[in-house]
């Protein structure tokens, strides 16, 4: 009896071993600690806020959250895709609006969703070329390119249509394929979930592949690292970051067509400052501004409390200035502890408590 408990305490101390060497591993890996801190950030604001109103926890407000949260996260992975290079994009916002307004305007003049669909996204991949040609090539500074972009994105939205928004797409391809259209991107479920959330699951899938499992994944990183070790070990910095600003601009083409799908036309507005969302989702999920660390994990933890919080504040009828200072502190803290963790601070407080506590043991 007693060699067959010594037997059963031997497998449990093999299995904790190996589960305790599995959880520091992962751990380990570059940028999951900063996404689990917003996981855990996202269980207390939800539960918080749920207890304050209990209709936080009821199935249509989960729905509704995820599906509003669907923007936040396909515009923020791909202002993490630059933020990993240590680059910046101010002209998602204005391409989001650019997207909305070139499809509705089509759509409106009987052209097929999906044709209209398909001019729009070479419209809004030229935007990201440019500022891949502008960063990557012309070394221009990424906050003063992408500005330029920006402006000149947003004056096509406001051309386009002769500087007016659209009337519905309704009135062009027919209200059938107009309610398709607004099925497929925002109004219809699919397995019980909007598919707005589906489309951004998906956009989320292929970006992680991509970042995390490819060649140009492991180049972005580099760049973000250490730009003069990566042209050393024969990285193309202008393909790579050229390669990023296009994933960001197909991520606000997407949400443009989201945002159209929405309202059922275009808005010369649509997007207005999305590219500050995006950097905020980015950044709440431990996307390093400084570049070279973080994982899209993060930034779905980070549009997940983006999104629960403003659905939280508006539940308990919060004030608007109230919840853009919510939104500023919280941000302003995750670049202050990736600030903190990236000079080491929090390893040399633990060697130094380490110390003190082996001190006082000795005495």
């Amino acid at each position: 009896m007693a060699d067959e408990r010594r037997g059963i305490g031997h497998v449990f101390l093999v299995i904790t071993r190996k589960l305790l060497k599995m959880i520091r591993q992962f751990f380990r890996i570059r940028g999951m600690p900063s996404a689990m801190i917003a996981f855990v950030a996202l269980l207390v604001i939800y539960v918080s806020f749920g207890i304050s109103e209990p209709a936080v926890f009821s199935t249509q407000n989960i729905l509704n959250l995820l599906r509003s949260m669907s923007k936040y996260l396909i515009i923020g992975i791909g202002q993490s895709y630059l933020l990993i290079t240590g680059n910046i994009d101010l002209s998602l916002g204005s391409t989001v609006g650019m997207s909305a307004m070139i499809s509705a305007t089509l759509m409106t003049r009987a052209m097929n969703p999906f044709l209209a669909a398909a001019i729009t996204l070479a419209a809004c991949l030229a935007v990201g070329f440019a500022n891949g040609f502008l960063v990557g090539k012309c070394q221009l500074p990424p906050f003063i390119a992408t500005l330029g972009t920006m402006f000149t994105a947003r004056g096509v939205a406001y051309m386009v249509n002769n500087n007016r928004n659209t009337d519905t797409i309704a009135s062009g391809i027919g209200k059938e394929a107009a309610t398709v259209f607004q099925n497929v991107f925002y109004y219809g479920k699919s397995i019980g979930l909007f598919n707005t959330f589906w489309v951004a699951l998906g956009v989320f899938a292929v970006a992680f592949f991509l970042l995390s499992k490819t060649r140009t994944g492991r180049h972005i990183y580099a760049i973000g690292s250490n730009v003069e070790a990566a042209k050393l070990s024969g990285v193309s910095v202008f393909m790579t970051t050229t390669k990023a600003y296009m994933v960001a601009s197909f991520c606000a083409f997407v949400v443009g067509l989201i945002l159209c799908a929405q309202s059922g036309m275009g808005n010369m507005e649509a997007g207005n400052t999305y590219e500050m969302y995006a950097v905020a989702a980015g950044v709440i999920g431990g996307i390093s501004p400084l570049g070279g660390t973080g994982l899209l994990l993060g930034t779905f933890m980070g549009a997940a409390v983006w999104q629960t919080l403003e659905n939280g504040l508006n539940m308990i009828s919060a004030q608007v200035g109230l919840q853009r200072i919510a939104i500023g502190v919280i941000v302003v803290f995750s670049v202050l502890l990736d600030v903190v963790i990236r000079r080491g601070t929090l390893t040399k407080l633990r060697s130094l408590l380490k110390s003190v506590i082996i001190g006082q043991s000795r005495l």
